[in-house]
């Protein structure tokens, strides 16, 4: 049975309710749909559908806040980010957002960008604008976007070795010190720079 509950809705606000509704049974472990969501909240089906078009677009809609509450966890008592070791511990957060919140986590980054949902991208962006503030303030020689681009696939590589089991997860404190570790090992490795710089790549990553 869903945790959400039918109190928080009212007339006016039925989309708020159906995504603490999808977003209660996304975390449960529970099926749902856009019926069993309107079921949950008391409304019909069509009411829905006003909202939503189909699932697809109420998922996208649960990316969008899993993206806000993710810049919310990397913003959250780190600023201002000028140091490497800021850079890792905006690692840890991403790897420790994932693992807390892993189903929402998969339909944030498990289906191709939803370029039709502005505040999804909106989301997204403001995550690069973090990322890529933060990596300008650490190196400031060097490109942002592409080492920012680079510090997010880290990050992401390693959030999704431990989510399929592929790293233990002993406790968070040994998961914190070992992506610290990567983290490190990684910025260790200084290849000759281009002649040329790469232009930056087009993202979709919301």
């Amino acid at each position: 049975m869903s945790t959400s509950s039918r109190s928080g809705y009212h007339h006016g606000d039925l989309r708020a309710s159906a995504l603490t509704s999808a977003m209660a049974m996304l975390e449960a472990g529970e099926p749902f749909s856009l019926r069993a969501v309107a079921r949950d909240v008391g409304v019909s089906a069509p009411a829905l559908y006003r909202h939503f078009a189909d699932r697809d677009a109420l998922e996208s809609a649960l990316a969008a806040e899993g993206l806000r509450d993710l810049l919310t966890d990397l913003a959250t008592d780190r600023q201002p980010m000028a140091t490497a070791a800021d850079l890792a511990d905006l690692a840890v957060a991403y790897v420790a957002f994932a693992l807390r919140r892993p189903a929402l986590f998969r339909v944030m980054f498990g289906k191709p960008c939803d370029t039709e949902n502005d505040e999804r991208v909106a989301a997204a962006d403001r995550i690069h604008g973090l990322l890529e503030a933060a990596v300008a303030q650490a190196f400031p020689a060097a490109e942002a976007g592409a080492l920012a681009d680079a510090g997010w696939a880290f990050a992401h590589g390693m959030a999704s070795l431990y989510l399929d089991g592929k790293l233990r997860a002993d406790s968070d404190e040994a998961i914190a010190a070992h992506v610290r570790s990567a983290f490190s090992a990684m910025l260790s490795i200084r290849p000759p720079a281009p002649e040329h710089a790469s232009e930056d790549s087009p993202r979709t990553g919301c």
